[in-house]
């Protein structure tokens, strides 16, 4: 079935979501893109040493990034070529109706520890979740123009975010698309540049090439 254009017989909604798509992308990379020039001057106030606070931080950074990235390519396996088509209720979709979201500021929080900063962390991930905050709201208006009381009901039983467990549904078989979840887990490894990124500005401020003004915990 064709995404762009509703199936037979459903509305067509009054929001393009593509354009709301990108507008989430390029929200996320001038923020992003500000973070960095912020912390090109800064660091984390615990020193860069074995066993110190900074390198914890950083170790469970890294395990964030990994599972946002299984989390998000796991998501796809449900959603990726049926979000204009359907409603998708089933597997991570039974407990959250946006669960790409969710492991997407998993991912920023992961992002921002390998700052070695619990500061860092936590501003990524409340940033991600102002930008998602604002977009789902769109996507709710254009899955209640096309489903209507479909969706609604759907929108009063799973929670916008956060999973309730105790809703999980699921099927014995489901249908994939390799090459848009493929695609998924590809964007998602984004992700992984946060490691090199932050290990080069610590480098450049431990050589005397960036100035350290500031310090974060």
């Amino acid at each position: 079935m064709n995404d762009k254009s509703p199936p037979v017989g459903q509305p067509t909604p009054s929001i393009d979501l593509g354009a709301v798509q990108s507008l989430r992308k390029l929200a996320l990379f001038a923020l992003g893109g500000l973070a960095v020039l912020i912390l090109l001057t800064g660091h984390s106030l615990w020193p860069d040493s074995e066993d110190s606070p900074h390198e914890i931080i950083e170790s469970v950074g890294v395990v964030l990034l990994f599972v946002a990235i299984a989390g998000r390519t796991w998501c796809s396996l449900y959603i990726s070529g049926r979000k204009k088509s359907e409603i998708v209720a089933l597997g991570p979709y039974s407990i959250s109706r946006n669960p790409l979201y969710v492991f997407s500021f998993i991912g920023a929080a992961g992002a921002g520890a390998q700052f070695g900063s619990l500061v860092a962390a936590v501003a990524a991930t409340l940033l991600t979740w102002l930008v998602f905050s604002v977009v789902v709201r769109k996507e709710e208006r254009f899955l209640a123009e096309r489903f209507g009381e479909t969706y609604l009901i759907y929108k009063a039983r799973v929670p916008r975010f956060w999973p309730n467990f105790r809703l999980w549904q699921n099927v014995d078989t489901l249908e994939i698309r390799p090459r848009m979840v493929m695609q998924t887990f590809i964007d998602a490894c984004v992700f992984l540049a946060a490691i090199p990124l932050a290990e080069g500005i610590e480098m450049a401020q431990a050589a005397g090439w960036l100035p350290v003004l500031w310090l974060v915990p």
